[in-house]
């Protein structure tokens, strides 16, 4: 297996001994993150990436650190528990997430990375560096392409109008006929209107009528 890119981000305020993180991809396949380059008695060397230990508490059963003095969901106070030591008698508060198992992989790891990182810092001193260290997400391939174009715009999207219902032609007919005006209703010129001559006459009614 060979290391074929070491990225490193470097750490702006250098009063810490932690001086940067790196990244390491082998045979341009697998990418292992957030090693961190750590300034020992004898120089820099390289931390693996790790997580914190923890333990449950006895009364909720959340997970918290081994040191924790209170529990982070009840806040009941928890006793100390017996914590493994390592071979310097020091606490084990961390375990390794990816580590090699042999001395030969951990000696090819801690060279390239720490040439690369003495690179890095002259680099650094050039105007307009910058570091590669978080261009994963662009090497990634379509999975992690986030190109703007197919992404939807931030800006709201201008109103739509809305129109009405459309109604079917024949429909639209009938109702233009019910709407137009009509005139006075006047009886036709061959009937007569209403009057008494329509009614049966009785016997002698009329007759000295002016």
């Amino acid at each position: 297996m060979k290391i074929t890119e070491v990225r490193i981000k470097l750490m702006e305020d250098s009063s810490d001994r932690l001086r940067g993180f790196c990244s390491i991809t082998f045979d341009d396949a697998f990418v292992i993150r957030d090693l961190k380059i750590i300034e020992g008695a004898n120089g820099p060397f390289v931390a693996m990436p790790s997580r914190k230990l923890t333990g449950h508490c006895p009364g909720c059963g959340c997970k918290n650190h081994l040191r924790a003095a209170y529990c982070n969901q009840c806040g009941m106070r928890l006793k100390q528990p017996h914590i493994e030591r390592g071979s310097d008698q020091r606490a084990k508060l961390y375990a390794d997430i990816a580590h090699p198992i042999n001395s030969e992989c951990r000696e090819q790891i801690q060279t390239r990375v720490i040439d690369e990182y003495i690179n890095e810092i002259e680099e650094a001193k050039r105007p307009g560096y910058r570091s590669k260290y978080d261009d994963y997400f662009s090497d990634a391939g379509e999975d992690y392409d986030h190109d703007d174009e197919d992404q939807p715009s931030s800006s709201p999207a201008p109103p739509k109008s809305v129109s009405p219902p459309q109604e079917p032609t024949d429909a639209i007919e009938r109702s233009e006929e019910s709407s137009e005006l009509k005139g006075p209703h006047t009886p036709p010129g061959d009937k007569s209107s209403p009057s008494n001559s329509s009614r049966p006459q009785k016997f002698g009614e009329g007759i000295f009528d002016d």
